[in-house]
């Protein structure tokens, strides 16, 4: 365990790529919405402490060419009470567009940012990217992807059920915030595992799930809090309710700003689960972005008297991202990894 105090400090963050002006068909926006304010709808607060991946058993080679070496924070505050209010309604008036089209979690919103001006306001905020980047220690912007922004997790049908089975995200770095209230919540607790995804595969290898003993809920305090977690590398999930109650999350992505690191997504898996129109737009978006930077740095710093060998492994290195994107879209993707 780390002081959050102790990450390099990050520089402001920008945008990656600039969210699309149109919308895609069949996506409408919520009326009679507030505006997004920052100053009545944000209360952004310090972290405690966070946890390093070192700390989850993860060695050096596993974190090389990583967005960040941050695991996961403790909780610290995102919204104020207004704030959380108007997050709870929106979340709300979007859970008509619920569906399920993965075994992993029964009842979710995706696209919502292309539903709600407020929510999508609040997740390309440059004051919680600011915020996080603090957090990481690394320079972060909002996903390029806006289907990674604003996904909301609402209660399954059956209490038995987990809200979410234990699993590590498609994509790098998120926060998970909770919507409603989890003081009044019955179960349902946000979870991580202190433990590397190798020994949570070798536990579903043996039939068996993350032990109690190695389970930590950071018991978040109150609507609007969250934690910012390295979603790629931290196994979690969303428990089970013990009693039928509303329970809402809010999930919002980011991406480091340094186009060298790692895209640590599994983009193949969102075939099972996303609307083609808008996965396959704001995925070639976001591999061309990654690769332009990419070939950018190529532009920069090669030199004269470069090998052909060393020239071909950094053009391919540059654009392996679109490579892998084209050879992947033509498939049906499948399930959504997990743990259990």
């Amino acid at each position: 365990m780390t002081p959050a105090s102790t990450p390099t400090p990050a520089t402001q963050s920008s945008v990656a790529v600039p969210f699309p002006d149109a919308r895609p068909n069949g996506y409408e926006w919520l009326d009679d919405e507030p505006a997004f304010d920052p100053e009545r709808h944000l209360a952004l607060t310090e972290p405690d402490d966070v946890i390093m991946l070192a700390d989850l058993g993860y060695g050096r080679t596993d974190i090389a060419g990583k967005a960040t070496a941050i695991a996961i924070s403790s909780p610290f505050r995102i919204l104020s009470d207004e704030g959380a209010v108007q997050m709870l309604a929106t979340a709300r008036r979007l859970r008509p567009f619920c569906r399920r089209a993965d075994v992993r979690i029964e009842n979710m919103v995706r696209g919502g940012v292309y539903r709600s001006r407020w929510l999508r306001d609040l997740c390309l905020s440059a004051e919680v990217a600011n915020h996080l980047s603090a957090i990481y220690g690394a320079d972060v912007a909002p996903h390029p992807m806006g289907l990674h922004l604003g996904h909301l997790n609402y209660e399954p049908s059956d209490i038995n059920t987990a809200v979410d089975k234990w699993h590590h995200d498609t994509l790098p770095l998120d926060y998970v915030m909770t919507v409603t209230d989890p003081t009044i919540t019955p179960g349902g607790r946000f979870e991580y595992f202190v433990g590397t995804k190798a020994e949570a595969a070798a536990l579903k290898a043996a039939g068996e799930r993350p032990p109690a003993d190695r389970v930590v809920a950071p018991g978040l305090p109150g609507s609007g809090w969250a934690v910012a977690m390295h979603g790629d590398m931290v196994v979690h999930r969303g428990g089970p309710l013990t009693a039928q109650a509303e329970r809402i999350t809010m999930v919002n992505g980011y991406v480091s700003l340094d186009p060298d690191v790692d895209m640590q997504s599994r983009m193949v898996d969102l075939l099972a689960v996303d609307d083609r129109e808008l996965l396959f737009y704001e995925w070639s978006r976001y591999v061309a972005w990654r690769s332009r930077n990419r070939l950018q740095s190529v532009i920069d710093s090669i030199g004269f008297g470069v090998s052909a060998a060393e020239a071909a492994s950094r053009l391919q290195a540059a654009i392996s991202d679109v490579a892998e994107a084209a050879e992947q879209m033509p498939s049906d993707g499948t399930a959504i990894d997990h743990y259990e």
